[in-house]
């Protein structure tokens, strides 16, 4: 057997979790690749396309909020959506590049090779898995036509349903977080001699977190405030020059799930797999600064369900924070509907999936 995952560089999400599926799958012994599926478009697709993104995230996410609630309104039409146009363009060259490489599976976890594998499949006869990362049906989702449907809750089932998806073909695993990431063990480096509260902005370094960090520091005393700056160098120099024994400043960290164990309140945005990952490691969760559209949907998820407090401003995020620390029955109540509502070992219950489907 030999699968093929397929991301997109819109966002750390989506890349994180096709590798968290790669990692399984080879954990147990079957061959499985990622690729970017802009290397697939054309020379250089990749870098405009991250860059489109992260323009579009700036000034507070409004032009990505925009953009997205036109994708919401155009899906309504039920009219084919130039975004399947688009990725139908590619079709034929990844039907070619399926074939060339004897692929067996082919798993999406975005939105455009899932549009693509979608045309080549109404020609050709293939297998593929749509993985989603976000707690919602985005737009033209409804466009696609996988053999199976990853979905991140079975809270999330009727709303798939709602989408033209049969129940028969959604898979309600929860969003793809690999044994390794859950297994972990947290190391000497990180202290844990008191309290910890860990803030991971997300892999783009989204936020000013610099007047929350010193609001924290001031208030919050005896504690340790640990900051994941991601690839935002300038939020990571601005930070490290205060000068604070509490303060922990990282850049890009290759072992997020051991901070993540060793604190006593994460806050994150919400991303669809960073919230994963917390709600899988059964963390007390502060939501922060929404990306407006999918994440909105994703804070919404999580605030409905219990499983995370939530703050749109440094003065609810700051009081959010001191209430968290203070309540332990709270704290328990967040980690119970965490363990209601999300499924861990994710990663591992697709690969068992797969591997009993294709015996």
């Amino acid at each position: 057997m030999k699968i093929v995952v397929f991301s997109c560089k819109t966002g750390g999400g989506h890349n994180a979790c096709a590798n968290y599926i790669k990692e399984e799958f080879r954990e147990n012994g079957i061959e499985c690749d990622v690729v970017d599926y802009f290397d697939l478009v054309g020379e250089n697709a990749s870098k405009i396309a991250e860059k489109i993104y992260l323009d579009s995230t700036k000034g507070n996410g409004k032009v990505f909020g925009s953009v997205y609630k036109l994708g919401e309104l155009y899906n309504k039409t039920n009219i084919t959506s130039p975004v399947y146009i688009l990725n139908k363009l590619v079709k034929d060259k990844l039907y070619q590049f399926l074939v060339d490489n004897h692929y067996d599976l082919a798993i999406g976890t975005h939105l455009f090779p899932c549009l693509g594998l979608t045309a080549v499949e109404k020609e050709h006869p293939i297998f593929f898995i749509n993985v989603a990362t976000d707690y919602e049906c985005i737009p033209f989702w409804k466009e696609t036509n996988p053999d199976y449907f990853v979905i991140p809750s079975p809270l999330l089932i009727d709303r798939f349903v709602s989408q033209g998806f049969k129940k028969e073909v959604l898979l309600p695993f929860g969003i793809s977080i690999s044994s390794r990431f859950l297994n972990q063990e947290i190391g000497d480096d990180i202290p844990r001699d008191k309290d910890m509260v860990l803030i991971t902005s997300g892999s783009m370094g989204f936020g000013h977190l610099n007047n929350v960090v010193e609001r924290m520091l001031k208030e919050i005393p005896d504690t340790y405030i640990t900051v994941i700056c991601g690839s935002n160098k300038k939020m990571y120099n601005m930070l490290s020059k205060i000068d604070n024994p509490n303060l922990i400043v990282k850049g890009f960290v290759n072992n997020m799930s051991e901070y993540m164990k060793a604190s006593t309140v994460v806050i994150s945005k919400p991303g669809g797999v960073t919230t994963t990952e917390v709600a899988e490691l059964r963390r007390p969760l502060i939501l922060m600064m929404p990306i407006p559209g999918v994440e909105d949907y994703n804070m919404n998820f999580f605030k409905n369900h219990q499983m995370c407090l939530a703050a749109r401003n440094i003065d609810e995020l700051v009081e959010r924070t001191k209430q968290l620390l203070d309540n332990k029955t709270l704290q328990d109540a967040i980690i119970k509907n965490q363990e209601e509502n999300i499924r861990s070992y994710s990663a591992k219950a697709l690969v068992e999936f797969v591997i009993n489907k294709m015996k």
